[in-house]
């Protein structure tokens, strides 16, 4: 049996839908009855269906019903449909994983203070706990070496305002290392350590684009030997910026060594 479309106007004369567009502020539009140009105000939900409100050049405002094939954008027909909401935009991070403070200025100095071994050890901190230092007011310093710690610690006087925190390379039971960490540790002084040669190592592998960071054989410049095994320059200079340069947050490092940094941080800033 032959079927008949029930709606008899020719296929070449119906009506096309319209394009829908989002009725955002200051979008400029012209309604199609009455001809008025705004911009576009507002738009509201009503007991009769969404409106919306335009402003014309001489600030005169009109509200008009979001009728289908209302409107002309740039000569085009079109139907304006209610904006949707934004999606609650995630809060921005810190390098370290902590929740950033938009505009936040940096405090003044306390008298509490982190010591690292190295240049390199300050220069990994900040880059990834440097914004939460700032905002606590906290300042990092090194050692170059820990057979002076005693007589820094004791320079430094610690007490209950002014803590100090310590973070020791290759902090392992029986070394030399964990010797000086016992005789400088109290109330106010706490040392931490990773189990890692050096600094370099606290770099995920991964991140730097190797497979493992080298075994150096004992007596060996650990660093250099590190450049060879790897066929890298013996710059260990811009073998370390060349490391530094892959870290770009917490993700790129191991996690003996985070630990360890954020344990310093809370108890430099305890009682704050």
């Amino acid at each position: 049996m032959r079927q008949y479309d029930p709606d008899l106007t020719p296929p070449w004369k119906r009506q096309r839908p319209a394009p829908e567009v989002p009725a955002e502020p200051d979008l400029v539009v012209e309604e199609v009855t009455t001809g008025f140009c705004g911009a576009v105000i507002r738009c509201e939900k009503t007991a009769q269906g969404p409106t919306v409100t335009l402003e014309d050049r001489f600030g005169k405002h009109r509200v008009f019903p979001m009728e289908p094939r209302g409107f002309l954008l740039e000569g085009r027909v079109v139907t304006l449909v209610r904006p949707r909401a934004a999606a609650p935009s995630a809060p921005q991070r810190t390098a370290s994983g902590s929740v950033a403070v938009p505009g936040a200025r940096a405090r003044v100095a306390r008298a509490g203070r982190i010591y690292v071994e190295g240049r390199h050890d300050a220069e990994l901190v900040e880059r990834i706990w440097g914004d939460d230092l700032r905002i606590e007011g906290v300042v990092v310093e090194y050692l170059e070496g820990v057979d002076d710690l005693p007589a820094i610690v004791d320079g430094f006087s610690p007490g209950p305002d002014a803590r100090l925190g310590v973070l020791v390379d290759h902090l392992v039971a029986g070394s030399k290392e964990s010797r000086i960490a016992a005789q400088v540790t109290g109330e106010h002084v706490l040392v931490l350590g990773h189990p890692y040669i050096d600094i370099w190592e606290a770099v995920k592998p991964s991140s730097v684009g190797i497979q493992s960071w080298p075994t150096v054989p004992h007596g060996q410049d650990w660093k250099k030997g590190v450049c060879r095994a790897l066929g890298w320059p013996e710059n260990t200079g811009a073998a370390w910026q060349r490391i530094l340069s892959s870290v770009h947050s917490y993700k790129d490092l191991q996690p003996e060594l985070l630990g360890r940094v954020e344990e310093l941080i809370d108890h430099v800033t305890a009682g704050r």
